[in-house]
């Protein structure tokens, strides 16, 4: 049912649904009914003489996430600006971390439908989804960080993208960014393999090495996301650091290939980002690595094709150990790492949880690795297949309640 209602284009903000002009000195005419992405149109649409609009308030744009998070939190205000977030215990973040990245999968498969239909795509809402993400992080960053680890098989391409934009958050927010700038950064992991879905499903999903050719049409997917990034409106700043996000400091990137200072910032901090996530993913054709053996060829890797201070950053910021990663303990058992200890690289706080002598699940007890008590120590990171562990199936039955 139609709800209308006048409102002066200084009123109008991003997320509203325009029905049509409802003032003007001129004849501009709207083409088509739609929601409001971005307050560069607002302020493009005033210069041409519009001054109010008639808004449909029955298709005001709603945030399901918003809506959850309040149910699990009623303290915590997402319309909050992420730096005056109100710091909260891994327990109570979890809650959220867990809605939000099942809606940012959600989202990531509708934007994907979408694109391959040819159909548009409301910026409003990955933008919203994603200063949900950075408010998150803000008020406890390992929550997040620990879901980027519960992965699911053959939802690489959904799980990717989400992940990007959280490790991203994190980041920025590492490094002390302003709240613009890790929104930006956010919104960029979100939105940076979309063209993927351009991409043939017997090259995209090949459990093999690719050929010369079918490597160059896979390289495409980033052209394809610039398109369809342009396409929608989003802003330049933003299609470049998409643009860059396989681009190397040595020049042997692509599309481009880029060199050095002409690879921005972001365009650095996401290639670093992506290659970390995508060592560390399951693949149709190669096994994933641990979190500790993907740093390490970063680190390798730079100067030579990612920036060597910011690996080192990104190293510091996530941890030798992330959350959500599994160790083993110089007592024969297995812990997932809950949170990072500042200061205290290589002992967090863990969940023991597995006896490697044993061959069996343990009651889960939670260890502070860093504690004056503590007499255990981390030997290695491993993975889940190391030991035949179904980490998703633990991780909801004594780490979420």
């Amino acid at each position: 049912m139609l709800l209308l209602k006048i409102f002066d284009v200084d009123q109008i903000k991003v997320g509203m649904y325009v029905d049509s002009i409802a003032k003007q000195q001129g004849k501009l005419k709207i083409s088509s009914r739609g929601r409001v992405t971005s307050l560069a149109s607002i302020k493009q649409l005033k210069k041409k003489g519009i001054l109010s609009f008639v808004v449909d308030m029955s298709k005001q744009l709603e945030s399901e996430v918003e809506e959850e998070i309040t149910l699990q939190k009623e303290k915590l205000k997402p319309e909050t600006p992420p730096k005056l977030q109100k710091k909260v215990s891994f327990e109570v973040e979890l809650e959220v971390a867990i809605k939000l990245h099942h809606k940012g999968k959600h989202l990531q498969e509708k934007m994907l439908e979408s694109i391959a239909k040819s159909l548009p795509i409301d910026i409003a809402v990955p933008e919203a989804f994603t200063n949900h993400i950075v408010s998150s992080i803000d008020r406890n960053p390992n929550a997040l960080m620990c879901m980027t680890k519960i992965r699911e098989k053959d939802t690489y391409l959904l799980e990717h993208s989400l992940n990007v934009a959280i490790l991203l958050a994190n980041f920025g927010t590492y490094l002390g960014f302003d709240e613009e700038q890790i929104q930006e950064l956010t919104l960029s992991g979100f939105l940076h393999d979309i063209g993927k879905i351009k991409v043939p499903d017997e090259i995209l999903h090949k459990p093999s090495h690719l050929n010369e050719q079918e490597m160059t049409i896979m390289r495409d997917h980033v052209y394809y996301g610039m398109k369809v990034l342009v396409e929608m409106g989003i802003p330049d700043s933003i299609v470049k650091t998409i643009g860059e996000h396989h681009e190397r400091l040595d020049g042997y990137g692509y599309p481009e290939g880029l060199r050095g200072d002409d690879i921005t910032q972001f365009g650095r901090m996401i290639a670093i980002v992506d290659t970390y996530d995508a060592i560390t993913a399951d693949r149709c054709y190669k096994a994933g690595m641990s979190s500790k053996k993907a740093l390490q060829i970063l680190l390798d890797d730079a100067p030579g094709k990612y920036d060597e201070w910011l690996v080192a950053q990104f190293v510091q910021c996530i941890g030798i150990f992330p959350s959500g990663s599994l160790v083993k303990l110089d007592n024969e058992k297995i812990a997932m790492v809950l949170k990072q200890n500042n200061g205290h690289a290589v002992k967090p706080v863990v969940k023991v949880f597995y006896s490697i002598r044993g061959n069996h699940y343990l009651e889960p007890k939670e260890v502070d690795l860093s504690a004056a008590s503590n007499r255990l120590k981390i030997l290695d990171a491993v993975l889940p297949s190391d030991f035949n562990l179904d980490i998703k199936k633990y991780f909801n039955e004594s780490i979420k309640i």
